[in-house]
């Protein structure tokens, strides 16, 4: 590859509408470039990359015995009707008409196709097992798209379905892919945690993320000190602490002038945090409903949502607040609450604590729960750092997390839905079980710059840097440094090696840079020396040596292993 005259640009800022490491450097890079919220360019170094990571990715999937095909990303909206997953996409999911007034989708996953397709294959157990998979385009309206490639509408996603007779069959296959993941991971030189994880709108059995850690990363990994416990927070399970017996007093009506929040009222009141608990008001599938965790403690709307099998739960409108408790928001209590109460497990072992008393400006004390009505209790929170592991009584830290890949046991979920159906050995009629797999390329892309990135720009692994090697005449105008560095490039590109000519006439110290800033991994620098041969080798983050121009080849094979 030869710059001069090819497709080639860096910036020299920082770019302001992009909120990270990652996104900042590859815009800067020429990598990619925003045409609207969440949706990419992806440029030909970006588009090099990608090529590479998903050379890894078809090599693994194939060595499982996975077959690739490409569906379309234009959907029926009828087939998520079938499965049941329309409302739970909801406004996430893009909609669109036809000419003649029909409804399509634009495929945010795509196991309602999968299962379709293979029903045109099964008819016995004899059938089973079989694998496929795609890399196709998906589309996902993010409420706030953010963070480059990390949080985007539009992406490339590899994924894979298997289909077997019954769950045994399921379980081999997902270790299987589970292990073609975990070496995909180690391959691209990712550090990352596999972790348990809520099954979503995708349902199933099970699912596990593959997270790569970044500080940035919005994911919460819950990990312990003593033992190898690797959650996503949504799913981490809480060991209520249970507070010291005491006499249970009525509760009392107190003024709390100006003091809406747990802040405010803990230092309103002069009592400990511990000694509170807050009432959130919620909209569960469009219904109000109260849930009460401790003061320092907060709502998991993951576990919410799955207490009551809900599709959307968000917090409520301030008009919806009002209308339950009576008051103004910020003074909510489940005493007298005009809507459904449920409570963390935690609260249900408190005695004399401090609530809203759904009257504006007025706190309840030593309120406890002979004083209201549950009609749910669970585990409701949030775990936090420090907290009890639930594993082995060890403490709870915590790590953030990109999600590049997730496996999921599907079960029967989607076969009963639409009615993919096998004979089995005694003739009978069965359910097929489903798995499904998901790895994110460009996610994949974005973590690596973020795990790997320093002061001069990208630092990419070596074997999947756009170019592993850069050659750079100084100066275009000597006649023997343009020679001897096109000699390099072609002996360079007929060893196989993935080499770029910086044959642009600017200045050295812009072409180094510009290398440093798109991460090649070493440099071959085409000086003053070059009548007598000689050149200088430099890896991205070594120090220079000089070598005669015999070695060149050789240096790079060694240098790249």
């Amino acid at each position: 590859m030869k710059l001069n005259n090819s497709y080639f640009f860096t910036l020299r800022e920082n770019v302001k509408d992009e909120d990270s490491l990652s996104s900042n450097l590859l815009v800067r890079a020429g990598y990619i470039k925003k045409t609207s919220a969440g949706v990419y360019m992806m440029l030909p170094l970006g588009w090099r990359v990608m090529d590479k990571i998903m050379d890894i990715i078809r090599d693994e999937m194939n060595k499982t015995g996975c077959q690739e095909l490409r569906m379309p990303a234009l959907i029926p909206e009828d087939v998520y009707i079938a499965s049941g997953r329309r409302a739970g996409f909801g406004n996430s999911m893009f909609a669109l008409k036809d000419r003649k007034g029909q409804n399509y989708v634009l495929g945010p996953t795509h196991e309602e196709l999968f299962a379709i397709a293979a029903k045109m294959q099964i008819r016995s157990y004899k059938d089973m097992p079989f694998s496929l998979y795609q890399f196709e385009t998906k589309f996902r309206d993010e409420p706030r798209p953010r963070y480059g490639l990390i949080r985007v509408r539009e992406f490339i996603m590899k994924d894979s379905y298997t289909f077997d007779k019954d769950e045994e069959g399921l379980n081999e296959a997902y270790a299987k892919q589970f292990n073609a993941y975990k070496n995909i991971m180690d391959r691209l030189n990712l550090e990352y945690k596999i972790v348990r994880a809520d099954t979503g709108v995708m349902g199933g059995l099970l699912s596990e993320e593959f997270q790569a850690i970044a500080p940035m990363g919005e994911d919460i990994l819950v990990l312990c000190d003593s033992c190898d416990l690797a959650s996503n927070i949504e799913v981490a399970a809480c060991i209520s602490e249970i507070a010291p017996e005491e006499a249970h007093l009525p509760y009392e009506l107190v003024e709390t002038p100006h003091s809406r929040t747990i802040e405010e009222v803990t230092e309103y009141l002069k009592e400990d945090v511990k000694k509170f608990v807050k009432t959130l008001i919620y909209d569960v599938d469009g219904e109000p409903v109260a849930v009460m965790v401790r003061g320092d403690r907060d709502v998991n709307e993951t576990k919410l949502r799955k207490m009551f099998n809900a599709n959307e739960v968000e917090l409520a409108e301030p008009e919806t607040v009002v209308k339950v408790t009576n008051a103004e928001v910020g003074f909510a209590g489940p005493v007298g609450i005009g809507c459904r109460l449920v409570a963390d497990d935690e609260v249900m072992h408190m005695h004399n604590f401090i609530t809203g008393a759904n009257r504006t400006g007025y706190h309840y004390i030593h309120v406890n729960t002979e004083d209201f009505k549950v009609d749910m209790c669970g585990d409701l929170r949030n775990i936090q750092e420090g907290d009890t592991c639930p594993c082995c009584g060890g403490k709870i830290k915590f790590a953030h997390g990109i999600e590049v890949g997730n496996t999921f046991k599907l079960g029967t979920k989607y076969s009963k839905a639409l009615d993919l159906q096998y004979l089995d050995a005694s003739n009978k009629l069965q359910y097929v079980w489903m798995g499904s797999y998901g790895i994110g390329p460009a996610r994949a892309m974005g973590a690596l710059v973020e795990q790997n990135a320093d002061e001069n720009g990208i630092n990419w692994p070596k074997h999947l840097a756009p170019y592993q090697v850069a050659v750079v005449p100084v100066a275009m105008k000597d006649e023997n440094q343009v020679a001897l560095g096109n000699q390099i490039h072609d002996a360079l590109e007929a060893a196989g090696i993935d080499v770029l000519l910086d044959d642009r006439d600017a200045r050295p110290g812009v072409k180094f840079k510009d290398m440093e800033l798109i991460g090649i991994p070493c440099r071959i620098t085409v000086g003053r020396k070059a009548a007598d041969g000689i050149v200088e080798f430099k890896p991205r983050t070594g120090e220079s040596v000089e070598i005669p121009v015999e070695e060149a080849v050789a240096k790079v094979r060694e240098f790249l292993g």
